[in-house]
């Protein structure tokens, strides 16, 4: 890891890029201007560091040996909500699109100056909400029950009748505290990724989707036939599930 002598509370970016030359290249330059830099040679190594440390933003290259970028990014979306940044050597427009389908919130093809990716990133962390929204969503953070679950926003727990918790990812929980909190209200993906993430939704993002099947795998009793989140075609989803306070 790369630590220039910056505050603490400096946006913390991981790197990940095969290319040792610019992996350290960017490392240094966002370290010079302000930021903390962790860099990651390879998707296995991310990985790692996005366990071990709490990042703000990542910035990944999608043609990498082994596990692509494209894959990670998928992964990143699917269990944490961090900002992406894509950077490739590809600037064909299908490329760019599967970015986007996948969850990244922009995208920038090699050769860039790095004052262009200073600039995105800044961009893109200013629509990212410093404070996750849904964090006391429901009711003032008070637990909450309904079907056959307990919900406690507070502890950032879900638990069955029996006390069980029910694990549930960073993404999970925001958008259940939101969906929680609106029983009733049809919510469509724009307003769910507005309140979950501070951001709008692109073209063919379907991250909402996938963080609502996850969800339904979890509480519903049958997932093909929901009762607790239901779908509104063409119009969004909806919290079914009819909620009091614990």
């Amino acid at each position: 890891m790369n630590s220039g002598p910056v505050a603490s509370h400096s946006l913390h970016v991981l790197v990940v890029d095969d290319h040792r030359e610019i992996r350290d290249l960017l490392g240094k330059y966002l370290d010079k201007n302000g930021m903390r830099t962790s860099l990651a040679a390879n998707a296995a190594d991310a990985r790692k560091l996005l366990g071990e440390h709490a990042v703000d933003l990542v910035v990944l290259d999608i043609m990498m040996p082994g596990e692509d970028g494209l894959s990670l990014c998928r992964h990143i979306r699917e269990s944490m909500d961090l900002p992406i940044i894509l950077l490739s050597a590809l600037g064909e427009d299908t490329d760019r699109i599967v970015g986007l389908e996948v969850g990244a919130d922009d995208y920038l093809v090699k050769p860039f100056n790095p004052r262009e990716l200073l600039a995105r990133i800044k961009a893109v962390a200013r629509r990212t909400p410093k404070q996750p929204p849904g964090e006391a969503a429901v009711g003032g953070g008070k637990k909450i029950a309904f079907d056959r679950w307990l919900f406690d926003p507070e502890r950032r727990e879900l638990c069955d009748k029996n006390g069980a918790v029910l694990p549930l990812s960073t993404g999970e929980f925001r958008l259940l505290a939101v969906l929680a909190a609106n029983p009733g209200v049809v919510m469509d993906r724009d307003r769910l990724l507005d309140l979950t993430r501070g951001r709008s939704a692109a073209p063919f993002d379907r991250s909402i989707d996938n963080q609502i099947s996850r969800l339904r795998k979890k509480l519903e009793r049958d997932p093909g036939t929901p009762e607790i989140i239901k779908t509104v075609w063409g119009g969004g989803y909806v919290f079914a599930g009819k909620v009091t306070q614990a």
